[in-house]
C-alpha cells in the first residue's frame, strides 16, 4: 500500500508562494549580473519582461530539416490541423463567452481560489505538482514549436532558431523562429497551417498519450474485489451508523459485494425503514460491522428542493431504500476514470469509445482539482496492484503507476496548452488565425460583390477591416476573461 502512494507522491512536490518570490529575485538578480558581464550575449540569449530569459538555439535545425522532408505530408497534416483549430477554437471562444455571461448574471457559490491557482507554473500551483508538471511542460512545449517548425518548413519557410523561455528552471514557453519576411510574405492558407500545426500537435499527444495510458491500465488490476464510498450524507443512516468516507463495503446483509451490481442488487431487497448489517472496512484497515437504517430515497431528496418532475427524470420513485452514501465505487474506479472510454469496464463499439476520447479528453482537466493535484486519489491507487502478466512482472505496481501518471500529466499538459493556444486574441495562435481568417472571409465577399455594380471592396480596406477586427476581438475576449476572473473576488 505504501509503494502505490510513492508511485504518484514522490514527484507531487509544491512550493510556497514566498520561496517563489525569493526564488524569482534571486533569478532576476543572477539575470542582471549575467547580462552586464556579456555572458547572455555570449549564449544566445537575452531578457524579456525583466525576468524571463529567452535561450536560443540553432541545434536541432539539421533534425528538423530531415523530418520535414515529406513535404507534401506535413501540407496534408497542416490541413487536418486547421480543421480541428477551427473546431477547437470556436469551442474555446463559446466556452469563454459563456464563462463570461455566468459571471456577470449570477453569484458566486463558492469563495474564490487561491490567486496562486490561477497561473499555471508548476509546483506554484498547488494543483500543477513540480515535479510531473515541468516534466510534461518541457515535452509538450517542445513539441508545440516542433508542429510550427515542421509546418514551416513543409511550406518552404526557413526557421532560424529554436528557443526556450525560461523562468529559472522553470519552462514558461517555447518558440520557433521563422524568417520574419517569409512568415508575413507567405499566402494566408499556408500561414493559418503554420499557426494551427503548434496547438493541433498538442491536442493530438493528448490523445496519444491517454491511449497509453488506456494500455498501461491492461496491465493493473485490484487488491481484492470491492466497492468504496466517496462521501456520506450527513444525517442519514450510513453517518449514523458510523460509516466514513473511503470505507469499502466487503459484506452487506450476510453476502460478500464484489460491485457495484451486487451492492443495488442486495439494497433493492430491502425497505426504508429497514435495519442493514454493513461489513466495512476503514482506510486503517481495520475492519467494523454496522447496523444503518435506511430511508426514503425520494423523500431525502424531495427535503433537499428536488420537484417531483425532476425525481421522476432520474427515476427516483417513492419506497426505494437509501443508504446515505455518495460516489459508490469498485476498486479500480481511480483507473477507470482515466481511461475513461476505454476502460475495460465499458461496454462500448471501438466507434463508440473513439467518438468518445475527444469528449473524455476534456473532462479530465478537472480531475487535478478535484483531487488537490494528483491524477489517482491515494486510496484509490492503493486498492490496485501490478496484473500477473510480463509487463507487470517487470515493472511491478510502482513502475506501471509512475508511467500512469506520467502519460496523465503529459496528456493534461498538452490539453491545456492546446485549447489555451486556441483562445482567439492576440498573442495566442488562435488570435493570429481569427486575423487570417477575417482577412480570408473579406477577401471571399470581395470576390462575390465583385459583379454587383455598385459596391466595391477595396483591398486596403479589407487589411484595415482584418487588423481592426482582430484589435477589438482580442480587447474583448481579454476584458471578459478579467471580468470571469476577478468578479468572485471582488464580489
Amino acid at each position: 500500500m505504501i509503494g502505490a502512494f510513492m508511485a504518484s507522491d514522490w514527484m507531487s512536490v509544491s512550493i510556497s508562494g514566498r520561496t517563489i518570490l525569493l526564488a524569482i529575485l534571486a533569478w532576476y538578480i543572477l539575470l542582471r549580473v549575467l547580462e552586464n558581464k556579456g555572458v547572455l550575449d555570449k549564449w544566445n540569449a537575452s531578457r524579456a519582461l525583466g525576468v524571463i530569459l529567452m535561450v536560443r538555439t540553432q541545434k536541432g535545425l539539421g533534425l528538423l530539416e530531415k523530418l520535414a522532408r515529406p513535404r507534401k505530408f506535413w501540407r496534408a497534416y497542416g490541413e487536418v490541423s486547421l480543421w480541428v483549430c477551427y473546431l477547437a477554437m470556436f469551442l474555446t471562444g463559446f466556452v469563454v463567452i459563456l464563462a463570461f455571461i455566468a459571471a456577470a448574471t449570477t453569484e458566486p457559490l463558492e469563495d474564490p481560489p487561491p490567486a496562486s491557482e490561477l497561473l499555471a507554473i508548476p509546483g506554484l500551483n498547488p494543483m500543477i505538482p513540480l515535479g510531473w508538471g515541468a516534466i510534461a511542460f518541457i515535452f509538450s512545449l517542445v513539441i508545440h514549436e516542433l508542429g510550427h517548425g515542421l509546418q514551416a518548413r513543409g511550406h518552404g519557410m526557413r526557421i532560424r532558431s529554436f528557443g526556450l523561455l525560461q523562468l529559472g528552471p522553470l519552462p514558461l514557453g517555447a518558440f520557433a523562429e521563422p524568417e520574419g519576411e517569409e512568415l508575413f510574405d507567405a499566402p494566408r492558407k499556408e500561414r493559418l497551417r503554420m499557426f494551427a500545426a503548434g496547438p493541433a500537435t498538442n491536442l493530438f499527444a493528448a490523445l496519444i498519450f491517454m491511449l497509453l495510458i488506456s494500455a498501461a491500465a491492461t496491465q493493473i488490476t485490484s487488491v481484492h474485489q470491492s466497492v468504496h464510498v466517496q462521501g456520506i450524507v450527513d444525517g442519514a443512516g450510513a453517518q449514523e451508523a458510523g460509516m466514513l468516507p473511503w470505507d469499502s463495503i466487503l459484506e452487506m446483509e450476510g453476502q460478500v459485494i464484489p460491485d457495484y451490481q451486487t451492492f443495488d442488487e442486495v439494497i433493492s431487497l430491502s425497505y426504508p425503514g429497514d435495519e442493514v448489517e454493513i461489513l466495512v472496512e476503514h482506510q486503517d484497515g481495520t475492519q467494523e460491522l454496522l447496523v444503518a437504517t435506511l430511508s426514503d430515497k425520494r423523500e431525502y431528496y424531495k427535503a433537499n428542493n428536488w420537484t417531483d418532475a425532476q425525481l421522476d427524470a432520474y427515476e427516483i420513485y417513492e419506497g426505494e431504500p437509501f443508504l446515505g452514501v455518495s460516489g459508490i465505487s469498485e476498486a479500480t474506479a481511480g483507473i477507470d476514470r482515466l481511461t475513461g472510454p476505454f476502460s475495460a469496464n465499458v461496454e462500448a463499439s471501438l466507434g463508440q469509445r473513439l467518438l468518445s476520447l475527444p469528449i473524455h479528453l476534456v473532462s479530465i482537466m478537472i480531475i487535478p482539482f478535484e483531487l488537490q493535484g494528483v491524477a489517482i486519489h491515494p486510496f484509490q491507487e492503493s486498492l490496485l496492484t501490478a496484473s500477473d502478466g510480463f509487463v507487470g512482472s517487470i515493472l511491478g505496481t510502482n513502475g506501471i503507476l509512475f508511467f500512469v501518471n506520467l502519460f496523465f500529466w503529459i496528456a493534461w499538459v498538452n490539453v491545456l496548452l492546446g485549447f489555451t493556444n486556441l483562445v482567439p486574441m492576440v498573442p495566442f495562435d488562435g488570435g493570429h488565425m481569427f486575423k487570417d481568417i477575417v482577412h480570408n472571409s473579406l477577401t471571399r465577399l470581395k470576390k462575390i460583390t465583385k459583379k454587383i455594380k455598385f459596391v466595391r471592396i477595396h483591398p486596403l480596406w479589407i487589411d484595415h477591416i482584418s487588423r481592426r477586427t482582430s484589435s477589438l476581438s482580442s480587447l474583448a475576449i481579454l476584458f471578459m476573461l478579467v471580468f470571469t476572473i476577478a468578479i468572485p473576488y471582488i464580489l
